[in-house]
Order: structure tokens, then C-alpha cells, then sequence
């Protein structure tokens, strides 16, 4: 698959000023499946031009529309450019959908916001935060006026790449101009202070969400839930939890979850394992997230027999569910069985951290179980050949 990109005409090319051009049998022959756009050539009208849908997915397809019409001096309508920076970025490309959007700015093009709105988007699925910015900061000082969910998507973009200063700062330029906000945005924020252990000023956010009317949904619940459970205010979350009640919302495997890390936080294991034995009567499809919670704390709090006979009784277990055991069987000096869940997860196609193998290595060299270390160090060869 090509991966050229949008290039500017010159040397050889500059110089024939040939090539296929955009000529006027060139709709003809693709009928199908097609995005019309009028151009016009000069003061002269020139027949639509036609850019098929499926060749705006490649680069080098882009490219050979942009050389077209530049070679031809064509001036296409800002649709066609939209269309094409769009299929680029659904399909990957967004590396060259820049390069297009820079190649069109240095040719004189003007984009319109749905031209930036298209490239920020593109630009953060694929986890380009930086250059999602510098779209924005550009988007601000064209004249256009970037919406809130334009903010917005970059904003938990950066979030979401653990980018947390980045992200609050976009949440504060948005403050200083004036934006409002939705339950979407404030959560967005309050999870990322709560990520960062700046309680406080999730609680800011939080009272700012309440005193602003912004009505609450389930997922607002549950970002105020994770919250105060952070914080140990177990009886503020119990509050909230009457309160979804009376509002008619009916709790989800979220907020179980966050509710039974909340206790396992605050030392109440008894009452975290009832709450799991609940979610188990409810039938919730999910309940790796709210075990794994369970397991962890439990070994932290020096009870990890408890959590082998929880692990034994899980019927999916995860990557996070073997390192947190391997982890602390190591810390309780058990090497021989981290050394057995160890080999279990990389039976399992399992990823263990390297620092997680090594201690297991190396516990099991110190406590004079050579043949084992090998064993184990044969296990984790041969897992990574199967790999």
C-alpha cells in the first residue's frame, strides 16, 4: 500500500505539465459511488469533477486528485478537499490528511470550521493530541469560532493519553471565553483531577456542575460516586445512591464497581464481597473490573489466601488479575506459587510486566529454587516464541 504523500508540483512534473489531468471524460467513466464538486477553471466552467468515494481512502489516490488539480489550475470547492481529508482520516491516513490540509493552506485554500472539525476529529481517535492542539490553537486564530464539543474531543483526547495538564488547560481556555459546558465535559474534567489526586478541585468542578442546573444522568452519578469513594466520604455516596433511586435511574455495572473499590478503599472487605455477591444475583454481563478491585485490595490488606479462593472461583480473569496476585504473592515472599500463576498466565497469552517475571526470577534464585527459576525462564522463552 502506498504511502506517499500530497506533494507540491515541481521538478520533472513542473517542468511537462502533463499528466492525467481532470479531464472532461474523467466523470464519465466513474458514475458510481461518487462525490461531486464544481470547480471552475479560470473564468471558464468546467464539468463537475468527480472524486469516487472508494479512492479518497488511499493516499496516493489524494494525490493524484491534488496534482490534477493543481497542474490544471483548478480552483475545486472547499466540499471536495472536506471529502477528501475525511476519507483519509476514517481510513487511518491522518499523517497524510495533514499533509493534504498544509499542501491546500500553502496553495491558497481557505478551510472552513468543517474542514478543522473533520481534521481534529481524525486527529484524536488516532491519538495525535499534539497536533489535534495546534489544529485548535490555529482553528481559534482563523476567525471561526470552535464549538464546545470541538474543545471538548480534544480536551478528553488529551485525557485520554494521560496528557492531564494539557487537557485542563484547554478546559480552562474554554472557562476564560466564556464557553458553557455540558454533564459530559464537567465529568471529563472530574475524572481526570480525580486521576491526578487533585480532589479538591474535582470537587470545585463537581459543585460547579450542581450550582450550574446541568442535569444529571447515570454517568454523572457514577463520576460523583468515583469521587467521593476516592475521598472515602462513603456516606455521601450512599446519599447519592438514594438519590439516583428517587430519580428513577437505575444503577449499572459502573457503579457497582466503583462502589465496591470505594469500600475495599475504606478496609470494609466484608461488605465489598457482599456487594460482589450481589452483582453475581443481578447477572451484570461484566464483573472482571469489580473481582480485579476485590483481589487487589485483599492482598493489600495481607488477605491473599482470600483472594486465591476468589481467583479460583473467577470464570474470565484478565492480565491485571494475574499481576496484581503475582505481584503481591511475590511481596508475601510466596515465590513458588507466583512462579505457578505466572506460568498459567503466559499459558493463558497473558502480558505479565518484565519487572513482575524478573522478581518471580529472582525470589525464586534467592530462596534457593534454581530448578524452578529455569523452568520459569523456559516458560517465558518458549511464550514469547508462541507469540
Amino acid at each position: 500500500m502506498s504511502s506517499v504523500l500530497p506533494w507540491e508540483p515541481e521538478g520533472e512534473i513542473a517542468e511537462s505539465k502533463k499528466g492525467p489531468g481532470l479531464s472532461r471524460d474523467w466523470p464519465a467513466a466513474r458514475p458510481n459511488r461518487t462525490i461531486r464538486a464544481f470547480c471552475s477553471i479560470d473564468d471558464g466552467a468546467l464539468p463537475a469533477v468527480v472524486i469516487p468515494d472508494k479512492e479518497v481512502r488511499k493516499p496516493d489516490e489524494a494525490n493524484r486528485v491534488f496534482q490534477d488539480i493543481v497542474l490544471n489550475n483548478i480552483s475545486p470547492c472547499r466540499a471536495t478537499f472536506n471529502t477528501m481529508i475525511n476519507g483519509l482520516c476514517k481510513n487511518g491516513y491522518t499523517d497524510n490528511a495533514l499533509m493534504l490540509f498544509r499542501n491546500l493552506q500553502r496553495h491558497g485554500f481557505s478551510p472552513e470550521l468543517i474542514t478543522y472539525n473533520i481534521l481534529i476529529n481524525g486527529l484524536c481517535k488516532s491519538g495525535r493530541w499534539r497536533a489535534a492542539r495546534m489544529i485548535l490553537k490555529e482553528l481559534g486564530e482563523s476567525g471561526h469560532v470552535p464549538n464546545a464539543i470541538t474543545y471538548t474531543t480534544v480536551m478528553k483526547c488529551c485525557f485520554r493519553y494521560r496528557k492531564f495538564e494539557e487537557g485542563l488547560d484547554i478546559f480552562l481556555d474554554m472557562k476564560t471565553k466564556g464557553y458553557t459546558f455540558d454533564a459530559f465535559a464537567y465529568c471529563t474534567v472530574i475524572g481526570a483531577l480525580v486521576k491526578t489526586e487533585r480532589i479538591e478541585e474535582a470537587y470545585q468542578c463537581s459543585q460547579q456542575m450542581v450550582g450550574n442546573g446541568i442535569e444529571l444522568d447515570l454517568v454523572s452519578y457514577n463520576t460523583l460516586i468515583n469521587l467521593y469513594c476516592k475521598d472515602g466520604k462513603l456516606e455521601d455516596v450512599f446519599k447519592l445512591l438514594d438519590e439516583i433511586e428517587r430519580e428513577g435511574l437505575e444503577c449499572d455495572k459502573y457503579t457497582h464497581t466503583i462502589l465496591i473499590d470505594g469500600l475495599c478503599r475504606a478496609g470494609n472487605i466484608e461488605r465489598a464481597q457482599q456487594h460482589l455477591s450481589y452483582m453475581n444475583d443481578m447477572d451484570f454481563d461484566s464483573k472482571l473490573v469489580a473481582f480485579n478491585c476485590l483481589i487487589d485490595r485483599l492482598c493489600k490488606c495481607g488477605y491473599i489466601d482470600h483472594a486465591m479462593k476468589l481467583f479460583e472461583s473467577m470464570e474470565l480473569k484478565d492480565s491485571f488479575t494475574y499481576a496484581s496476585l503475582v505481584h503481591n504473592l511475590c511481596k508475601a515472599r510466596r515465590f513458588r506459587q507466583a512462579s505457578k500463576l505466572l506460568i498459567s498466565s503466559l499459558n493463558g497469552r497473558m502480558k505479565i510486566l518484565k519487572s513482575a517475571q524478573k522478581a518471580v526470577i529472582n525470589g525464586l534464585r534467592a530462596s534457593g529454587f534454581t530448578r524452578d527459576a529455569k523452568k520459569l525462564q523456559s516458560e517465558i522463552r518458549w511464550a514469547k516464541i508462541l507469540r
